[in-house]
């Protein structure tokens, strides 16, 4: 976990009461999971935690873990995943540890994707008005991936990564629009206010976010979860662009017919286009 995501989310439990059903205390400590922390430190023994869990509202004390470790996940900052990564196996093992969080990362998307669920929001696609993304910083980059990619296939496809496009887009659609909203962690302002606004004019919302603490998780109809967590600075999107890519091959084989006619036009202009760099 990362701790000083632990300690903040632990403040915001503490002020708001979270999401918890009956409120949470989080206590933490790096190295200790709560119940270690508490029979140590607390000199509360592990069966009394167990019950205050309980009364909490936690099913169980894995419950509870789950939640907490979610937390960690939304509260988590640059600084968090590199002081979680610190390593001392070797001069260059931050870079076997990179590719390693990758692919657990994608080994995570791959155990927990739905095909069905995900072939369904592809024909969702199809059958929208308009097809509107919301995303905003690093995330815009996913938005304008997943805009060029399917508007090879001719689908009404609007990337909105500002504020104000955002929320110009958003008071114009109706029920028969598609809206999916990129965000992680914390979840941006602009992002889960546009898919608040999008929710209350009743088109039909999609997240795609890496935890279901996420704001977006609430407001969504539906949700998409892939991780960005990285042993680095910033955030890991192989997870994410994962998903949209599977997305992209649900996608072709909606109408797989038209969808081969359109490839074999843009096939030509890939042999011979003259934006093509040539000896």
């Amino acid at each position: 976990m990362h701790v000083g995501a632990c300690f903040h989310a632990a403040s915001v439990a503490l002020s708001c009461r979270c999401s918890a059903p009956n409120g949470l205390i989080i206590i933490h400590e790096a190295g200790h999971c709560l119940g270690t922390f508490a029979n140590k430190r607390l000199n509360t023994d592990p069966a009394t935690i167990v019950r205050i869990v309980r009364v909490l509202g936690f099913a169980s004390f894995r419950e509870f873990q789950k939640y907490l470790h979610d937390l960690s996940i939304a509260f988590a900052t640059s600084a968090d995943t590199m002081q979680a990564a610190s390593s001392e196996r070797g001069r260059y093992a931050h870079v076997a540890d990179s590719i390693e969080r990758d692919l657990k990362n994608l080994q995570g998307l791959k155990n927990s994707l739905d095909a069905a669920r995900l072939t369904e929001l592809a024909k969702r696609m199809y059958a929208s008005r308009r097809i509107v993304l919301l995303a905003g910083d690093l995330a815009a980059y996913l938005a304008k991936y997943l805009e060029y990619q399917t508007s090879l296939l001719g689908l009404p496809v609007f990337a909105a990564t500002s504020a104000g496009r955002i929320g110009h887009l958003a008071r114009s659609l109706t029920k028969d629009d598609l809206v999916m909203a990129i965000s992680f962690r914390r979840g941006l302002a602009q992002t889960v206010e546009g898919a608040r606004m999008a929710c209350q004019r009743e088109a039909h919302c999609v997240a795609i976010t890496d935890t279901y603490l996420s704001p977006l998780a609430r407001i969504a109809h539906e949700t998409f979860l892939a991780s960005i967590e990285t042993t680095s600075f910033g955030a890991s999107y192989a997870a994410p662009v994962a998903l949209i890519n599977a997305l992209l091959a649900a996608c072709g084989q909606v109408r797989r017919a038209e969808t081969m006619e359109i490839v074999r036009e843009i096939s030509e202009e890939q042999r011979h286009g003259s934006r093509w760099f040539r000896e």
